[in-house]
């Protein structure tokens, strides 16, 4: 065991460095600021596109501390909740100003961080070495996913309520367990006080601390890797006597400096929103949702709000007649296994034992549960891409030219689904749905070829950098 050490200063230093070195030498604050900021060296050639990370740590402390002031007054009570948010909006000094931020801020938390794991996509973030960045990103964006359902309900307006009926009883589809799992979330038979309660405890405290400590596993997973670059150079690679990269520099101050900046202009933005289109026609804040929740009368159309959609569009997609294509689909990419990859034999029996099971099972349970399944698996794929992409070069700069428009493809089907999502189902809008619902498993289940077809530029020993 290491004895206690205090460093020694001169007798007239100054008041505030005998506190700082008091501190050292109890807590790692000087150490820490050092590893994370001012001596942690990101690559010299960082754009905008990689703000989205400190962006969505600014809208966290934002969606904390106005929950903080939101707690105060709201009644997690069923004959209480819907009167307690017209009394924040009404009559709490700045009340509406604190629930409008805290609305805003759940969809701006989604602009940013699909933002950002775009950023990841098109500039290879999630490949070697930083596999477990990607993995606790992907945690946090289902724990995010999580947050916002339990948030929702808390209004008890329309659509919190039914919004939560709906949602809830997609459980009920699971085999054997599916009754009683949905009984379980509910705490009651239907959408009552109980549900209420223990969603507002969920969403006040559980996931919160989760998602704080994914968080913070994420970034120090990301400093002990070292940060990405649009050209997918590892700048560690290439250090001086010192081991100071070359072509890095200090996150601190430049980084902080430019992503103050980003943060000033996306407040701007923000509050724009917050003080002049709160409910951005509907998508922010839903019309039902400011009328009480009332369990004897169903909204015409009930849709989760607009960050859900592409995932519910994919659980509408899932029809008796979309069945008989998705078997088709099953049996022609198991085919395309057993031919085309190199897998060893037992991945492969492994590969022809889930499709057979999973063939039988579509015979067996209706669409409704594979639609459940496909829309948990929409989500959870999002973590195999370290192991889909099998390009030879991270970033989008050196793949092929028509890898970009697969990637165009993917988002316009992205996109789709989510506009979808918000519209009632017609006969024609779930046929695109479906065709979107393949392009969607297809970018990801094909990658592994289609990642290494073409023709590749060469990748540079180090990053490019022009300075401006």
């Amino acid at each position: 065991m290491m004895a206690f050490q205090e460093k020694q200063l001169p007798a007239d230093a100054p008041v505030s460095a005998k506190a700082l070195n008091w501190i050292d030498a109890r807590f790692p604050l000087t150490s820490t600021w050092k590893a994370h900021l001012s001596e942690y060296y990101a690559p010299k050639n960082f754009n905008y596109w990689y703000a989205f990370g400190s962006l969505a740590l600014l809208v966290l402390v934002i969606q904390i501390v106005s929950g903080i002031f939101l707690v105060m007054h709201y009644k997690p009570d069923a004959s209480l909740a819907f009167n307690s948010v017209e009394y924040i909006m009404r009559d709490v000094p700045w009340g509406w100003l604190v629930r409008y931020m805290h609305s805003t801020g759940a969809s701006s938390f989604f602009i940013v961080v699909y933002l950002h794991m775009l950023r990841g996509l098109l500039y290879g973030s999630y490949r070697k070495p930083r596999e477990l960045v990607w993995l606790f990103g992907v945690a946090i964006f289902l724990c995010l996913m999580a947050e916002a359902f339990m948030g929702y309900l808390l209004p008890w307006g329309q659509m919190s309520y039914w919004g939560a009926q709906v949602i809830v009883n997609l459980f009920g589809a699971i085999p054997f367990i599916g009754p009683d799992l949905s009984l379980w979330i509910r705490g009651d038979y239907v959408v009552s006080d109980a549900t209420l309660n223990r969603f507002f405890s969920f969403h006040v405290i559980a996931v919160p601390l989760v998602l704080i400590g994914l968080v913070v596993a994420h970034i120090v997973a990301l400093h002990e890797t070292g940060s990405n670059n649009p050209d997918g150079v590892e700048i560690k690679a290439k250090t001086d006597a010192n081991g100071i990269p070359l072509d890095g520099i200090p996150f601190h101050p430049y980084y902080s400096v430019h992503d103050v900046f980003c943060a000033a202009v996306f407040l701007i933005v923000f509050f724009a929103i917050v003080f002049f289109a709160p409910e951005m026609g509907g998508y922010f804040l839903e019309a039902n949702n400011f009328i009480p929740a009332d369990p004897l009368k169903t909204p015409p159309h009930i849709a989760p709000v607009w960050y859900f959609t592409p995932f519910y569009s994919i659980l509408r997609a899932t029809t008796s007649q979309f069945m008989y294509a998705l078997e088709i689909g099953v049996v022609a990419y198991l085919a395309l296994l057993l031919v085309k990859s190199k897998l060893s034999g037992k991945v492969k029996l492994g590969a022809t034992i889930v499709a057979a099971v999973a063939l039988v099972g579509m015979f067996i349970f209706d669409a409704k549960f594979w639609g459940v399944v496909l829309m948990g698996v929409s989500v959870m794929i999002l973590g195999g891409l370290p192991w889909l992409d099998h390009s030879p070069v991270k970033s989008i700069r050196y793949r092929p030219s028509w890898h970009k428009y697969v990637y165009l493809v993917f988002g316009i089907a992205f996109v789709i689904l989510g506009y979808l999502g918000v519209l009632p189902p017609t006969e024609g809008r779930t046929l695109v749905s479906q065709i979107c619902t393949f392009i969607y498993f297809g970018f990801f289940l094909l990658m592994p070829w289609w990642s290494k077809m073409g023709s590749f530029k060469p990748v540079p020993d180090r990053v490019n950098y022009h300075p401006h």
